[in-house]
């Protein structure tokens, strides 16, 4: 398995959490020197490990879009793509 180096540059936002303390989070996140990129996965508490990049539900989408609004103006959400 390749290792994998990543930088979280800014912590948009929490979009829910789990009783073991993953977090889904809206970040944007420099993966391998790359120019950072907007992020939206599962970390664990300490951003020590990740699972793969989420689909946002419907109930995740009130919040992704109240963090989209307060931290980047320049953010489309558009509901209709979500099922």
């Amino acid at each position: 398995m390749a290792d994998f180096k990543y930088e979280i540059t800014k912590e948009i936002g929490v979009l829910s959490e789990t009783p073991s303390g993953w977090r889904k989070e809206l970040n944007l996140v420099s993966w391998n020197g790359g120019e950072p990129k907007f992020d939206l996965r599962d970390w664990a508490p300490e951003h020590e490990k990740w699972a793969r990049v989420l689909p946002c539900q419907k109930k995740n989408q009130r919040n992704l879009s109240l963090c989209s609004r307060k931290n980047y103006k320049c953010i489309a959400f558009n509901p209709h793509v979500i099922k």
